[in-house]
């Protein structure tokens, strides 16, 4: 299921108490606003100018070569990326106290496991209010962040974009699981348990910044422009600022333990979920068709009046 950005706030997670060993939140960084660029040698030998000039003159002019008019739309262009978010919790096993079960640690990333910092400008994390400092804020890959407790509870996550990308955020959710199903068999400090969500991010009709930025990116499905629709020609593939060293998942330490996703599974899967949606449905109408067919009960209120002798 592809997902759209969107600005509504994320609900308050559910009060499922939780006792955890708190962990110091990354401070936002701090913007500094832009600078204003000197004025050149010789100004002095330049002839005085009427206050007309001096007011002309201090007005700002796009030339043709603005860097604003790469935010021009593209229409009927949507590019997306398939990432993957959810967490992985440990069990301490012996180290394990009553306040204190399990390690985890909630991620958003590509489901290629490539860099996604090409799109998200930050993460937000809120986590149940107990935690100190519930709400967590990363500005640099990887988005994720690590904790320890003992209860299971909601967690809102959400992302932020560059401004070419989409001005919007994304609201998501995700139920951080502790203890294996009892199928999985016993808890064990050598197998976590992974608990993950593939997902879709569109953006339609992107900026052209953007589209020349990750048109040759692994992790974003980029269509072909339509016919009419011509791009000026880029050199190397433009970076954010801090993604001039690259960061991707292919070497994290939890690696081995991330789900394989493709677009094929997912498909696979929701024709079998939708089998057994029509099979739910159509199990719902015979049972509908035999209650229909019964025969009709007196109604109460008629057993009654009779016995008073009303009609």
């Amino acid at each position: 299921m592809a997902h759209h950005p969107s600005s509504p706030p994320p609900g308050p997670p559910p009060a499922t108490p939780t006792v955890p060993v708190p962990a110091p939140a990354p401070a936002p960084a701090s913007e500094s606003p832009p600078t204003q660029a000197a004025a050149g040698a010789g100004a002095a030998t330049e002839p005085a100018l009427t206050a007309a000039q001096k007011a002309l003159r201090s007005k700002p002019s796009r030339s043709p070569e603005d860097p604003d008019k790469k935010n021009k739309k593209l229409k009927d262009v949507e590019i997306s990326f398939p990432i993957v978010y959810g967490t992985i919790s440990f069990w301490l096993g012996k180290k394990a106290s009553e306040y204190n079960s399990h390690k985890w640690t909630v991620f958003i990333r590509s489901a290629t496991n490539e860099d996604l910092s090409v799109i998200v400008k930050r993460a937000v994390f809120q986590l149940h209010p107990s935690f100190t400092n519930p709400t967590r804020v990363i500005e640099q890959p990887p988005f994720e962040l690590s904790e320890s407790g003992w209860g299971e509870f909601e967690i809102a996550i959400t992302l932020y974009f560059h401004s070419d990308v989409c001005e919007k955020r994304l609201d998501l959710f995700h139920q951080l699981k502790l203890y294996p199903e009892e199928d999985a068999g016993p808890q064990s400090t050598k197998k976590p348990v992974v608990v993950e969500t593939y997902d879709e991010v569109v953006f339609p009709e992107p900026t052209e910044s953007f589209f020349l930025r990750v048109q040759n990116h692994p992790a974003a499905t980029v269509p072909r422009l339509p016919p009419g629709i011509t791009l000026p020609s880029q050199g190397p593939m433009e970076l954010m600022p801090h993604d001039k060293k690259r960061y991707d998942n292919k070497d994290h330490p939890l690696s081995q333990w991330f789900s394989n996703f493709s677009e094929a599974d997912e498909l696979l899967k929701l024709a079998a979920a939708r089998q057994q949606v029509q099979a739910h449905i159509a199990k719902l109408r015979r049972q509908l068709s035999m209650i229909e067919g019964m025969p009709q009960q007196p109604k109460a209120v008629s057993v009654l009046s009779q016995q008073f002798g009303h009609s």
